[in-house]
């Protein structure tokens, strides 16, 4: 696999602007100087002043300039730990603005509230609604409601978005002046969309992220409102404002969520258990019904498993001759890669679907699966008024078009009439023609001569309908009149090979394929597609002559393109319903992303995919912009390094450290509860603060800025993999070692291996050696694989062994006389086959790989003594299949900051 370079993510503690918005005067004043001293204190020169104003956001914010929220819009779920944030695409916004009105303050003028179900007057149900007033209704809201003190030149008239809400609740959520400047950071995120190890995914280019201060501890509904602090400051503190009063905030943006901690949905639970099936065994997560019981020596009940294994089913079926009976049934979601069909078996049109049928002669059993498709795509196709008319429009058009070229091509003289010209454009050509005028003139002034009548023209035999598709000049007038009249039938057919419209139970036929919270993934039946689609397109094909023009309905739909899905996954799970969106990131081997082509939701709970390739691996990850700030399970800090050559990465250490007497949590840093409430409002600042105490459990000495307080709480999205990821490591030298040689077979190819005893001239060893040092931990890799490509030169059908040797041998040097000794015992075998059949062969090297990762790996091939042997294997210097190591990696333990 290709490298590619690390995602390099940089957390700044704000941005400094060079101007912040307000109004500026610009002077220009003359002095004279000489020798420094100045020599116009008598003169009056002249002074220019002149002034402008920088504006910024103040009282709306541009929609474009949000780039995500945590939890996400409308989200249900366990957001007890997870303290809520919003991600600006602006970086600069939070700094825009001056809240003391100095040039050196860098406390944002924006904050982020959470509220409650209750709270706000504008939004009891914490639904994120606000009330739109006038600038004026802000600026002086009236008796007994506080609003923001804002100088400076003021459209009043001008709307905003604002909420009220008592001077209590105002006070217990609102961050206090010294700590805004720690909930607020920016973000620079440098190279290419890249997922990293602890499942991180972050997109190109800068951010603000402002957090809140608030978790939402209690179950319901809250509704979070990044508000405008301009004109606030000294009103910040409890008892900075009349506790009987109220208080009106600018709202900028605002969304909802709902807390849901004993609810019955888990959504790590859940998604856990959709993926774990694939970390057994991939197969686990195929379509198909599993088989029951032991395998049978019955070649009827063996066929009938073999048919489950490759996603059939059992369905009613009833003869032409009345007998009840049943028939095999698999739509176009299969378990594996389907064979393609004969082309002749496809060809159309057809009016019924028997040429669809297949019949196992051996057992006597229809299978009946492209029949269903072709049937179900005609019922489509006339069950939609629009599309069926156009269809038989277009035929009629074709066969009226065909007439006409046929009975004109009886004629000579008329044969090259174009039956798309207007009226009379023959005659004018004949007019227009160079020498018309002349030979016109010279026809009147000639003497009139009685002549010989003009001889009868020669009529030509009919033309049969498929002679004139072998026309380049009539098809062409034949595939006008198709695009013609066929205007939306392409786009209504690749809707269709996307399975829009087909039922479910054509997709999945027995419900046991897909039960409830399961997961599946699929390859796709393309000539079930095809089926269905030619089903669609034969409607109103009844002639002789419909069937002769119908490839040129087939020539206007291959123009257009459509593309079929290859594979995609299903879904039944309350995790749909829990995350209406999140991402399915599929990619391949060398980690381009795979085209998806279709996400449709079938069910409130059921979730299809559908894509243009096979994809290597699967993640699924929970909404949000990428990664979001809280604590762990635990109710602590998962601590990470903020300096060495590993910042950013978990330090395995926890804050506040549970080791320590009379340890706590995260929650005994929060302000007291509102009446009573259960505390929830982080307490930063201080000397009994978060701030305090978390800076001196991550630094030696200082306080943290507002990029490691952010870093600190950073915690990755929840993410699985639907499948192990692989990876492959190449061959990077390999060599054989031959009784009595030197060192000349560094370039072999194909290696060889054979043993006549250890002093035989004719006994080979091969040496291999793998790059296996930037692996994940042994606790992450499953299982590995040496594959070689092999076959038996004289006799075959012996065993070939693999065994640990050292790593101190160069394939430029080594000899029989240097080579690295073998391990005591194979590590793996594998079974050569007959001669000249070359396969793979797989040794199981998982334990061997485990206990020596982090090094470079070498291998010995050796065979045991006698059996004239001889085992060829495709060294590295092969064009193809050469030898590597395929390493499957399982999947870490969840990093997702609170126990779903």
């Amino acid at each position: 696999m290709p490298t590619r370079p690390d995602l390099n993510v940089s957390f700044y503690d704000h941005l400094d602007p060079k101007a912040t918005a307000g109004v500026y005067t610009i002077t220009v004043r003359h002095e004279l100087t000489k020798n420094g001293e100045r020599v116009d204190a008598d003169a009056e020169l002249p002074t220019v002043s002149d002034s402008y104003e920088i504006r910024a956001a103040q009282f709306v914010l541009d929609p474009s300039s949000v780039h995500a929220t945590f939890p996400p819009t409308g989200a249900v779920g366990r957001y007890t730990h997870v303290l809520p944030h919003l991600t600006l695409s602006r970086a600069i916004l939070p700094w825009e603005r001056q809240l003391r009105g100095l040039a050196a303050a860098k406390e944002p003028w924006l904050a982020l509230l959470v509220f409650a179900a209750g709270e706000l007057d504008d939004d009891p149900d914490a639904q994120g609604e606000f009330t739109t007033r006038p600038i004026s209704e802000l600026r002086e809201p009236g008796e007994g409601i506080n609003g923001p003190r804002l100088t400076g030149p003021i459209d009043d008239s001008n709307p905003c978005r604002t909420i009220d809400l008592p001077v209590g609740v105002f006070h217990a959520v609102v961050a206090r002046q010294d700590e805004l400047f720690h909930l607020v950071h920016m973000r620079d995120v440098k190279l290419a969309p890249q997922r990293l190890d602890n499942g991180e995914i972050l997109t190109e280019g800068e951010y603000a992220v402002l957090a809140a201060n608030r978790f939402p501890r209690s179950p319901g509904n809250y509704a979070v409102h990044l508000v405008s602090l301009e004109g606030w400051l000294g009103r910040l503190a409890p008892d900075s404002l009349p506790a009987t009063e109220k208080v009106r905030l600018c709202s900028l943006w605002s969304w909802h969520f709902t807390n849901d901690p004993e609810g019955s949905l888990d959504p790590a639970g859940l998604l856990r258990n959709l993926v774990a099936p694939g970390h057994t065994d991939p197969e686990h997560l195929a379509l198909r019904l599993a088989p029951t019981g032991e395998p049978s020596a019955s070649p009827e009940r063996e066929h009938a498993r073999t048919r489950l294994q490759r996603g059939y089913t059992a369905v009613a079926y009833r003869t032409l001759a009345g007998e009840d009976t049943y028939a095999w049934y698999r739509g176009p979601l299969t378990p594996l890669t389907t064979p393609d069909l004969p082309v002749e078996a496809i060809e159309g049109p057809h009016t019924t679907a028997d040429h669809a049928l297949i019949y196992d002669r051996e057992y006597g059993l229809f299978d009946v699966s492209y029949a269903a498709a072709w049937t179900l795509g005609r019922a489509t196709a006339l069950a939609d008024p629009d599309y069926s008319s156009e269809v038989v429009e277009a035929r009629r058009e074709l066969a009226n078009r065909a007439a006409t070229l046929l009975a004109l091509a009886t004629d000579p003289a008329r044969a090259m009439t174009d039956p798309d010209e207007p009226a009379g454009a023959a005659a004018l050509r004949e007019l227009a023609a160079p020498g018309f005028g002349r030979g016109l003139v010279e026809a009147l002034r000639a003497p009139a001569v009685q002549g010989q009548p003009p001889a009868p023209a020669v009529l030509r035999a009919r033309l049969e309908p498929t002679a004139l598709l072998a026309e380049p000049r009539y098809q062409q007038s034949l595939l006008t009149v198709a695009e013609d009249t066929t205007p939306t039938m392409p786009d209504w057919l690749e809707r269709l090979g996307l399975l829009n419209g087909v039922p479910f139970a054509h997709l999945v036929p027995d419900p046991r394929m897909l039960p409830p919270e399961s997961m599946r993934a699929f390859r796709i039946d393309q000539a079930w597609i095809h089926a269905l689609v030619a089903g669609a397109a034969d409607v109103a094909a009844h002639t002789s002559l419909d069937h002769d023009l119908h490839p040129v309905l087939t020539e206007r739909l291959s123009r257009a393109g459509t593309t079929l899905p290859v594979a995609g996954l299903l879904m039944n799970s309350e995790l749909v319903r829990a995350w209406p969106v999140f991402e399915i990131l599929a990619t391949t081997a060398d980690g381009e992303p795979v085209g998806e082509l279709r996400r449709d939701h079938l069910a409130p709970d059921v979730l299809l995919v559908l894509w243009d390739a096979v994809p290597d691996q699967i993640a699924i990850r929970e909404p949000g912009q990428g990664i979001h700030f809280g604590i762990n399970s635990e109710e602590r800090i998962s601590l990470r390094h903020l300096t060495g050559s590993r910042v950013g990465y978990p330090t395995d250490t926890e804050f506040p450290d549970p080791g320590a007497p009379g340890s706590g949590t995260v929650f005994d840093y929060l302000r007291p509860g509102q009446g009573g409430a259960l505390p929830d409002v982080l307490d930063l600042g201080g000397a009994g603060g978060l701030l305090r105490a978390l800076s001196a459990a991550c630094l030696p000495s200082g306080e943290l800025s507002p990029g490691q307080f952010a870093l600190e709480l950073v915690n990755a999205p929840l993410e699985q993999l639907l499948l192990p990821p692989t990876v492959r490591r190449d061959c990077v030298a390999d060599t054989i070692a031959q009784y009595g040689q030197g060192a000349e077979f560094g370039a072999a190819d194909p290696l060889m291996v054979k043993n006549e005893g250890p002093s035989n001239s004719v006994t080979r060893i091969a040496y291999l050696r793998f790059d296996t040092t930037q692996l994940p931990p042994p606790d992450q890799l499953g299982k590995v694989l040496l594959r070689v490509y092999a076959a038996a030169q004289d006799a075959g059908g012996f065993d070939l062994k693999a065994y640990a040797t050292d790593n101190d041998w160069d394939e430029s040097t080594l000899a029989w006389a240097n080579k690295p000794a073998l391990s005591a015992g194979p590590i793996a075998t594998a079974r050569v086959g007959a001669v000249d059949a070359w396969a793979w062969l797989e040794f199981d090297i998982t334990a061997h790989l485990r206990q020596h990762s982090g090094d470079e790996l070498s291998v010995a091939l050796d065979k045991d003594q006698g059996g004239n042997g001889i085992a060829r294997i495709t060294s590295r210097e092969a064009a193809t299949n050469q030898p590597h190591l395929s390493i499957t990696v399982t999947q870490p333990t969840l990093n997702s900051g609170e126990e779903r």
